[in-house]
Formats: structure tokens, sequence, C-alpha cells
């Protein structure tokens, strides 16, 4: 997987607002339509349909909700293999860092040579147990709060 893989495209003013308008629609479809197909009208040639699996819609609206976030957005296979600099990258953290997880177990790794190689779906796996992690522990938090009352 090269660098240039994982370039985020950055929405500027008027990505954001094409993206406000049309993530209702695009979740107000899937959630009165179960089909596992979607077929989509092209808007200069009403003849021509494409059809697409209801996951890609789906990764769609989400990139739709990113954009009009005003964040940028990727999309890296499952199956990715990414460098540990990559890796940080996507999470936001420094390389020794992720080094640390890596040696620690928290990520899942492999190594080529003398270099490691994360799966994207390593490092996707950790950060959605790291924000459960998270999650758990703020409303840990409030619930002791309430509990004695400052809430």
């Amino acid at each position: 997987m090269t660098a240039l893989a994982l370039a985020s495209v950055q929405p500027d003013e008027s990505d954001i607002n094409t993206a406000v308008e049309a993530l209702p629609h695009v979740k107000d479809y899937l959630a009165t339509h179960t089909d596992s197909v979607i077929r989509l009208v092209v808007a200069d040639d009403p003849e021509e349909t494409l059809v697409v699996p209801r996951g890609a819609v789906e990764l769609l609206a989400r990139v739709l909700a990113h954009m009009a976030a005003g964040q940028g957005v990727s999309v890296v296979p499952a199956h990715a293999e990414l460098t540990t600099q990559q890796a940080a990258e996507l999470l936001n953290v420094s390389r020794p860092f992720l080094i640390g997880l890596l040696d620690a177990g928290d990520i899942e790794y492999r190594k080529v040579g003398k270099h490691r190689r994360i799966k994207a779906q390593s490092l996707m796996a950790y950060m959605a147990r790291d924000d459960q992690e998270r999650r758990d522990a703020a409303d840990e938090l409030t619930r002791l709060n309430q509990e004695m009352g400052l809430l």
C-alpha cells in the first residue's frame, strides 16, 4: 500500500455543502429500502442506471457524514497492509507510541524482514476497542458523578 493510497480527500466549502444536502436523502433511502443492490439513475442520462451493492451506498453515507462535518476521508481496504508510519498517521499518534502498542500486543502485526506490517482490519479493530473502552470509562465517570450528586 502506497502513501498515495492513504491520501485523504479534504472537502472544501462546496463539498461540505453538497454532502450536507445529500446525506439526509441517502440515509432516508437506506432506511426505507432494504434491497441488497441499489440502482442509481445518472442525472444527465436517465436511460443509464448504475447498479451498486447496498454496502457501497452505506459506505457512501458514512463518507458523506464525514465530509459534511468538514473532515477528510480516505478509503483503505481491510486487507491492506500498512507501514508503522501509515498506521500511526491513521491513529493520529507518534510512530514510537504505535510501536509500543504493537509490542504490547494491542494491535496484531507481522514482520517482513525487520519491518512491521499492520493489517488495516487489525488497526480498525484496535480503534473500535479503544473507542468502546473510552465510552465505558466516560459512562462510569458519569455514573459516579450522579451517585455523588455532582451532576
